[in-house]
């Protein structure tokens, strides 16, 4: 079991009990927050509370959060484009449409299930769910990501994410014409007050995130950009175009709910990472071209 101890300062005054909570724990979704609260894993200033408790100046809040039940994480025999492979790390060009890890709901068909098959080893760090997964992109988005195959390089590679040394550039088509040739976006991005399912920038309460940008072509109405990220928030650079007031085509999430092209998901794809090799100390860096469905709308648009 273990557990975690939060005194409440003038910032989070205010907050419900399970937000404050889900948002505080990393990996821990508001609904099972709830559920432990319901449980009475919860308490504030030594009592049991309700999900919905108002926050107080100089509360204490604790939690105990149980630990998991073993699952199991079926190997399964789906082909990988595999951009490179060695001892310590695998680079996989991942295809719009397929989740990077198991989580609930969704056990099966994820970049994990098939490394289980096809690597004898993965880092165990982030667990029986996540083994190997030093950090991920969104179902929807394609492109290039690094796996761990042990917890030394898991640890390397980590270290690098946390220190924003790890080169990760995407392309996306946005809506509308991006006036400015580059610039550089940087806010605070949380969850949503409005609806906890999803990101947004916010005032407080948010984790400081930084996108670099620039243009690359300019059509009538859309615009196809480099984003480079700084840091890497849940959903920065859709976020972040959307609070530029040019959202991701094909992303019905942050930008407009009926689209142009019919598209499986926003066009954003991870072209770019480079990181120092955690065994060698040598700068590397791969590359993924976009895939045809993205080359075929600029063709479109080119047109």
């Amino acid at each position: 079991m273990e557990t975690f101890n939060f005194t409440i300062d003038e910032e989070n005054v205010g907050l419900r009990l399970d937000a404050f909570l889900s948002d505080s724990i990393e990996g821990q979704s508001r609904s099972y927050i709830q559920k432990l609260i319901e449980q009475e894993e919860v308490s504030v200033n030594g009592r049991s509370a309700k999900s919905n408790y108002k926050l107080r100046d100089g509360d204490h809040v604790e939690i105990c959060i149980p630990d998991p039940v073993p699952l199991e994480v079926k190997a399964e025999e789906i082909d990988l484009d595999i951009v490179y492979e060695d001892e310590d790390v695998v680079v996989i060009n991942k295809p719009q449409g397929m989740v990077v890890h198991p989580a609930h709901g969704n056990y099966t068909g994820t970049i994990v299930n098939a490394l289980l098959s096809h690597c004898d080893n993965l880092s165990g760090i982030n667990g029986v769910m996540r083994p190997g997964i030093v950090h991920r992109i969104d179902k929807d988005t394609s492109g290039i990501i690094v796996i761990a195959k042990n917890n030394e390089a898991h640890v390397s590679l980590a270290e690098q994410l946390k220190e924003h040394s790890i080169t990760r550039c995407y392309n996306a088509l946005t809506e509308g014409r991006v006036k400015t040739e580059a610039g550089t976006i940087e806010t605070l991005i949380g969850r949503n007050p409005k609806d906890r399912k999803e990101m947004a920038v916010v005032s407080r309460n948010g984790k400081r995130a930084v996108t670099h940008y620039k243009v690359l072509e300019r059509f009538d109405s859309f615009t196809l950009i480099e984003a480079r990220l700084e840091t890497g928030r849940t959903h920065q650079i859709r976020v972040h175009m959307a609070h530029m007031g040019h959202p991701i085509v094909g992303d019905t999430v942050y930008g407009y709910k009926k689209q142009r092209f019919e598209t499986k998901g926003q066009l954003l794809h991870a072209r770019i990472l480079g990181f120092v090799h955690p065994r060698t100390g040598e700068y590397m860096e791969f590359e993924a071209p976009l895939p045809d469905y993205f080359e075929n709308i600029l063709n479109k648009l080119r047109r």
